[in-house]
């Protein structure tokens, strides 16, 4: 992405709120629009998210916040609802199909994956018959100005909403076994710190295989 574009780049908690709110849409329909604590459920799941998230209902709502003014999430009212509710507008901030859509959001929900691996995480918002039909769903997401989704080595493919750097570094955390928990404050500071420790494991890592391996000429 340019820099111009640098006010589209979405942090990880952002990302989280609108992958669930558009995962839920598809899965369970008659509860959406998602109350607050629904959707704090949601970012907090267990399966199919990739890192876990231990979020507050403050933080997510802090989310929700964000999202409102960036015109990607509005608040719905409901006859007889006691409770606030939330819709996502990707749909119509980045006139996406249903089947770009359920791409999209499983790449948002558990990062890098091949296509193979989207078609089968996506069975139950979008159903895919061949791996060339997710193929082309990303190929439109990649040729989309900016761009939405990114190819990667080995066949893999990235959501690009957090930037191009934060691919990379997921690309590096990729390369190593265990995965981070992001707790989650309000703030992204732990999330961060998270991230750094993990980065630096693995480049001491690399340069002790590095040494390792020079070892093998000396």
């Amino acid at each position: 992405m340019t820099s111009e574009d640098q006010q589209d780049i979405l942090d990880q908690l952002e990302i989280r709120v609108l992958a669930v709110l558009s995962e839920k849409e598809a899965t369970t329909p008659d509860a959406y629009p998602l109350s607050l604590n629904a959707l704090t459920n949601g970012c907090n799941q267990l399966s199919s998210r990739d890192p876990v998230m231990t979020l507050s209902d403050a933080a997510v709502h802090d989310v929700l916040q964000r999202l409102m003014q960036r015109k990607l999430v509005a608040e719905v009212s409901q006859a007889g609802a006691r409770v606030a509710k939330f819709e996502h507008r990707m749909r119509i901030k980045w006139t996406l199909e249903p089947d770009k859509l359920a791409v999209l959001t499983v790449l948002m929900l558990r990062g890098i994956q091949t296509a193979g691996e989207i078609r089968a995480r996506c069975e139950r918002l979008h159903a895919f018959e061949t791996i060339e039909q997710v193929e082309a769903c990303l190929q439109f997401l990649i040729d989309k100005y900016p761009p939405l989704v990114t190819k990667l080595a080995r066949g893999r493919y990235a959501p690009l909403l957090a930037g191009e750097s934060f691919v990379e570094q997921q690309e590096i955390a990729s390369a190593f076994s265990g995965k981070v928990k992001v707790e989650g404050t309000g703030d992204r500071l732990s999330q961060l710190e998270a991230e750094i420790t993990q980065l630096r494991a693995g480049l001491d890592d690399l340069t002790a295989q590095f040494a390792l391996f020079r070892q093998q000429f000396d």
